[in-house]
């Protein structure tokens, strides 16, 4: 067991903090089972990029007889394969607003069973477009399954215990780079990235939905869905039971029930009145833009079209390059998995933001001297991987769990759905603009996203709190309290910052 996980449990020993049980590994497995796929789907439209581009020509010419030119036009392609990138993100968009009213009917656990369902047909589709010629069928799939998204931060945020939170709900990240690094290898010509084996390589995502649905079954429901939504105190006290193997669960069950008491007093809100409601106007903004901060960092643009990108930079062998950056992707997850409860949230995020905005502006030099100086082409490598390790440290675990961390039971399916939204539109905006705005700005795009980062990196220095260690309640609480209560009770190592002067006072 890594001695960092270890220090985590020791840490603070009172109250008696719950331990790893068999039932928590299988339910944080199974759910994140669902980012996997999310990782995947991200990372797999990289290398076939050209064997598909030819095959929607081959579609294309089809279709115009034998009259038409000898091939489909650039920009017509353009804008054909822009759209087979981004279509996922509006799927995602979509679905970031249905899936708190899905989860809040069915329950977390059987709200991502439906959502398999969707997730095996945007499969088919893709894996039936070339068979079918229609590129068509290709899109389609691939808006199905962007559709299936967002539960996995909500769920695992939701079973974890306090003291592990942060670690647990960093393994979403993990499970998504995992996804995007095996996309990157079965992507290579020498694998299934070939003109007769890209259907296979793109309907494999079918797979993990598949054992999701096996392993599902045999995991406990949110016990903080089951008590504060549902008022089932039995089977949330089963659930508790299961997940921390103790047989005395009456703490856990007094931490939910205060919880309860604390959503009783500010009762559920629906997604208008969060966004009308000031005292939850803070952290939604905070959550807002920490979504932002991963998103318009650039970093889709180096899942999306990195093999580009290092074609540009002179990299010789851009699809190993990728590979490359996918294992350095996967290892820092790693890193962020065993610092994220010891050096805290905000702590990583700023220095994710830092560490990035400086590689932005390397592969920035770097393309500007490329063709003065070829060695710069290594420059541009260290700096891409750069990008994606300091990525993998905050900005990219982090927005995902801190959401659910700033808001009690009642706000969060929203808060939630808003986070996600604005995170599923840029990644839209970037999935579609990319490629036009490179072609744009050539060498200086990356700048762009350099400005972008320090002004995140700023926003996160004044205004995002340190929420490790923290319950929910005491999190939802510190935004409710006023000015001199906060600055009277902050402690550097304990407590949230002081986030400045509420609207109403």
């Amino acid at each position: 067991m890594p001695s960092g996980f270890q220090q985590i449990w020791s840490e603070e020993g009172d109250p008696p903090q719950q331990r790893v049980t068999g039932t928590l590994i299988l339910a944080v497995f199974s759910a994140v089972l669902g980012s996997l796929q999310f990782g995947y789907n991200i990372g797999v439209i990289n290398a076939p990029q050209k064997v598909i581009e030819q095959s929607y020509n081959e579609t294309w010419l089809g279709r115009q007889g034998p009259e038409a030119p000898g091939s489909i036009p650039p920009g017509t392609l353009t804008t054909l394969w822009s759209l087979s990138v981004a279509i996922f993100s509006v799927g995602g968009m979509i679905s970031s607003f249905l899936i708190g009213i899905i989860s809040q009917w069915l329950g977390r656990k059987r709200a991502m069973m439906v959502n398999n369902g969707v997730a095996l047909l945007g499969g088919a589709f893709m894996g039936l477009a070339k068979t079918a010629a229609s590129y068509e069928m290709l899109i389609l799939g691939r808006f199905l399954i962007g559709a299936y998204s967002g539960l996995v931060p909500m769920y695992v945020g939701e079973i974890a215990p306090t003291h592990l939170r942060g670690a647990l709900g960093t393994l979403n990240q993990l499970a998504i780079v995992i996804g995007i690094l095996v996309a990157q290898v079965l992507g290579l010509d020498s694998m299934l990235g070939t003109e007769k084996l890209w259907p296979l390589l793109l309907s494999l995502t079918v797979l993990p939905t598949l054992l999701q649905l096996v392993l599902l079954p045999f995991c406990p429901e949110s016990p903080r869905y089951l008590y504060i939504i549902r008022n089932l105190e039995g089977p949330a006290r089963k659930s508790l039971k299961q997940l921390t193997g103790w047989a005395d669960v009456s703490g856990a069950l007094a931490e939910l029930k205060e919880e309860k008491r604390q959503l009783e007093r500010e009762q559920p809100l629906s997604l208008l009145q969060l966004l009308h409601s000031r005292t939850h106007r803070q952290p939604l903004v905070i959550a807002v833009v920490l979504q932002l901060s991963q998103q318009l960092s650039g970093i889709n643009a180096i899942f999306y079209y990195s093999t580009s990108i290092f074609e540009s930079a002179g990299v010789g062998q851009p699809a190993y390059a990728t590979i490359g950056a996918g294992v350095v992707n996967t290892a820092f997850t790693l890193v962020s998995v065993l610092l994220v409860e010891q050096a805290g949230r905000r702590t990583l995020h700023l220095l994710g933001l830092a560490g990035m905005c400086g590689c932005a502006i390397l592969m920035t030099v770097a393309l500007l001297l490329l063709e003065r100086f070829p060695a710069m082409s290594y420059a541009s490598m260290v700096a891409i991987f750069g990008f994606v390790a300091f990525f993998e440290i905050g900005p990219g675990p982090i927005p995902w769990f801190i959401v659910a961390e700033l808001f009690s039971q009642g706000p969060r399916p929203a808060a939630m759905a808003v986070a996600s939204f604005s995170n599923w539109t840029c990644n839209f905006i970037v999935g579609m603009s990319f490629q036009y705005i490179a072609d744009a700005t050539g060498p200086y795009v990356f700048l762009l996203f350099a400005v972008l980062l320090l002004g995140f990196f700023l926003f996160t220095y004044l205004k995002v709190p340190e929420t490790r260690g923290r319950t929910f309640d005491q999190i939802s609480a510190a935004f409710r309290r006023t000015p001199s209560l906060l600055e009277q009770e902050v402690k550097p190592s304990t407590e949230l910052e002081y986030l400045g002067p509420d609207e109403n006072d």
